[in-house]
């Protein structure tokens, strides 16, 4: 879809995209000959074949960011963190699940969470939802560093698709279930943590590890939804669709007995 892309450059509107498509110009070589400055077609090329995300999140609107996600998703990561509350200043990160569409990663507080700053720099482009605003912010804080991938906030990009709310309204209202972790949300993985920390419960944990982990999986099957419904837009929708991912199975086992019991 970025060789199809226009709006990543300076004073091309979505509006204008579409009037550019509308004309017959859909490639990058196309344009070229109408440009104000052909020296960002040759940019654009040079970075998608440098596998630079980064050039082309730069120039777009947030909402906008899906188009990434079909020319760099051998780089993804998906990610989610888990805390203490949502004070930056106060909380800490309890449990960060990462997924690349292929294995789950798990990182526990206390036993390898510092393991997630070296990992997460193996990845060109992150997908989260609300990351922009919690997720991010609170792991640069959290470990005094800085994440510097490309990033999809599919909060912006659904959104613009009129999927408003939280991350499992919008998985309810597109027919996602979890199952044995419907009614587990975020303060209630709090409340797990603190089940794991005072009681030492493996079973506690292993429920919350689970429920950060279905977070990144299901933040796959609502991306490639998400980049198909956009591209549908677009004159290219039946060459750029992605299909659906298989059914991902959660590494961990959540206990029904207990998330009844602390609901309880």
């Amino acid at each position: 879809m970025l060789a199809n892309t226009f709006c990543h450059l300076p004073r091309v509107s979505l509006n204008k995209e579409r009037a550019l498509w509308d004309q017959g110009i859909a490639t990058w070589e196309d344009y070229r000959e109408i440009a104000p400055d052909p020296t960002w077609i040759d940019a654009s090329k040079e970075h998608l074949e440098r596998r630079n995300p980064g050039f082309f999140a730069d120039g777009m609107k947030p909402d906008q960011h899906w188009r990434l996600f079909g020319d760099f998703r051998d780089g993804v990561a998906f990610v989610d963190i888990e805390t203490t509350g949502l004070s930056m200043d106060q909380g800490e990160i309890t449990t960060i699940a990462l997924y690349d569409g292929d294995a789950v990663k798990t990182y526990v507080n206390g036993r390898n969470l510092e393991q997630f700053v070296d990992d997460i720099r193996e990845y060109k482009l992150l997908v989260t939802f609300n990351g922009k605003c919690f997720d991010v912010p609170f792991i640069e804080r959290f470990f005094d560093t800085k994440l510097s991938q490309a990033h999809i906030d599919l909060r912006y990009v659904l959104r613009r698709l009129g999927y408003t709310g939280g991350l499992k309204q919008i998985e309810r209202l597109v027919g996602i279930d979890r199952g044995e972790l419907r009614e587990v949300d975020g303060f209630f993985a709090v409340t797990l943590w603190h089940e794991y920390k005072r009681r030492g419960s493996e079973t506690a944990l292993e429920t919350l590890l689970a429920y950060n982990c279905a977070d990144v999986i299901n933040l796959e099957n609502l991306m490639v939804m998400a980049y198909n419904e956009n591209v549908r837009a677009t004159p290219f929708g039946g060459a750029r669709q992605i299909p659906q991912p298989a059914p991902r199975k959660i590494p961990f086992r959540a206990d029904p007995q207990l998330i009844s019991r602390i609901a309880w």
